[in-house]
């Protein structure tokens, strides 16, 4: 007589599929090949914890090599200790290999931002090493909704609406994978609780002086009482659907840039009548294509509107400086060029 097979836990199940069905794309559109290196960027927290199992689980299945990377910010006391029980509980879910990186966390961007500039760095770092093209992070359906409401409250545009992407592949360095964006954050910790795995529970994750620890204690409890269950999925869901729009508007840009654009030794320029005639999403994104293509410059949105108004409302105003580019009216064209560096910095 067959034993029955024990019923997989619901949390670990859904994480599997979700680092499955990640893994598949990533392959379907050549990002990994078989006997490639998955990294996982393990904080030993229980979303990364989570995504580390099902990534030891999965990746061989799909002829993939599974290891780990974990950084260690050295912000706090005892974050040694941290990383290496978190390396330690990495090989004992057999990925291999592991790597501890130490990381000094500069001033730059703010706490947060100056943080996620070294780690990003050192995964930069460790995936060249080892050779790995695709690092997967643990940012859950929860993470993408607070990102989704910190881009609102500050007002930013669509693009920062769109939140974060499933897949990025980055100019420089690992593309990154975020298999969990629709796994909300409770499911990570009950798959640890199902698996025997014990978290790192990060008490900065409770530190009000950052303002997403505001949104994700104070102001998103208070979205779902008043509002009811339901609001990081919408705000998920918005994300997905703006991150369709831009997608869609970015590649009719790109289409219409070539007709537009005039290179030079100078620089680039665009055509004046052309830019009028589009719709205003439209013109800022080739703008923005523009400068970044050109000089590797990405306008925020308060500049990509100053420039804008050279087209739209242009009374002879002089140029317009920009970080290291200027953006002058000569004409009917627009034209960037280099900007040179201020005497004496």
């Amino acid at each position: 007589m067959n034993t029955p097979r024990p019923r997989l836990d619901p949390a670990v199940a859904e994480i599997r599929r979700s680092v499955r069905s990640l893994l598949e794309r990533a392959r379907a559109d050549g990002t990994v090949a078989s006997g490639d290196l998955v990294l996982v960027a393990l904080s030993g927290g229980p979303d990364s914890l989570a995504l580390a199992a099902a990534t030891a689980f999965e990746a061989p299945k799909q002829d993939l090599r599974a290891g780990a990377v974990v950084v260690d910010h050295a912000l706090q006391a005892g974050s040694e200790a941290v990383a290496g029980r978190a390396s330690r509980q990495a090989a004992e879910l057999g990925l291999d290999p592991v790597t501890v990186r130490r990381v000094t966390v500069g001033s730059d961007g703010g706490p947060e931002g100056a943080a996620r500039e070294a780690r990003h760095a050192a995964l930069t770092e460790v995936a060249a090493a080892t050779g790995s093209p695709l690092v997967l992070l643990g940012h859950t359906l929860d993470d993408q909704a607070e990102t989704v409401l910190l881009g609102l409250l500050r007002g930013s545009g669509p693009d920062s609406l769109s939140g974060m992407e499933p897949l990025t592949a980055r100019a420089a360095g690992p593309t990154y994978g975020r298999p969990l964006l629709g796994v909300r954050r409770h499911v990570t910790r009950q798959a640890c609780a199902a698996s025997g795995l014990v978290p790192w529970d990060d008490p900065q994750n409770t530190d009000p002086t950052y303002a997403r620890v505001r949104v994700r204690t104070a102001l998103m409890p208070v979205l779902e009482r008043e509002l009811g269950a339901g609001v990081p999925e919408a705000l998920a869901r918005t994300a997905d659907q703006l991150r369709e729009d831009a997608a869609a508007l970015d590649h009719f840009a790109e289409e219409m840039a070539e007709d537009l654009a005039e290179h030079s030794e100078a620089g680039i320029s665009l055509s004046v009548p052309e830019l009028a005639a589009n719709p205003p999403a439209l013109r800022q994104r080739l703008v923005r294509l523009a400068v970044e293509g050109e000089f590797g410059v990405t306008l925020s949105r308060t500049q990509t509107l100053e420039v804008c108004r050279l087209v739209t409302d242009w009374r002879g105003q002089g140029p317009i400086d920009l970080p290291g580019v200027r953006a002058i009216r000569s004409g009917e064209r627009v034209s960037f060029g280099a900007r040179e560096p201020h005497p004496g910095g």
